[in-house]
């Protein structure tokens, strides 16, 4: 059974940090690229950014210099680590799995989902 569980999320004061956290299980980890989405209330879902297998990285253009992700794939474990946020990052943090060798920034292209975590920023 394929798991995607996020974790990490919470309240944070605008300038502040989170560290999310995303084990999967049921699936080879190492052989699928993971992203991260996001979803603000009324907003679609909107691409954070992704890691391929072998770690190369993309982001959006809204979070580029201030979010990093990275992976453990011997801990099938991949995190966003989100530095000075502000109130705009506020939303439920998705992650997700694809074959795709270069990852992808279209949501419909991911093969398995998380269920989400809430990331609040205060002002």
């Amino acid at each position: 059974q394929v798991q995607l569980v996020e974790s990490g999320g919470g309240l944070v004061q605008a300038g502040g940090s989170l560290r999310l956290s995303c084990v999967a299980s049921g699936f080879s980890f190492s052989d699928y690229a993971m992203g991260w989405f996001r979803q603000a209330p009324g907003k679609e879902r909107e691409f954070v950014g992704s890691i391929t297998w072998s770690g190369f990285t993309y982001y959006a253009d809204s979070v580029k210099g201030r979010f990093t992700i990275s992976r453990d794939n011997a801990k099938n474990t991949v995190y966003l680590q989100m530095n000075s946020l502000i109130s705009e990052d506020t939303a439920v943090y998705y992650c997700a799995a694809t074959g795709k060798i270069r990852s992808s920034r279209i949501a419909g292209e991911y093969d398995y989902w998380g269920q989400g975590t809430q990331v609040t920023v205060s002002s």
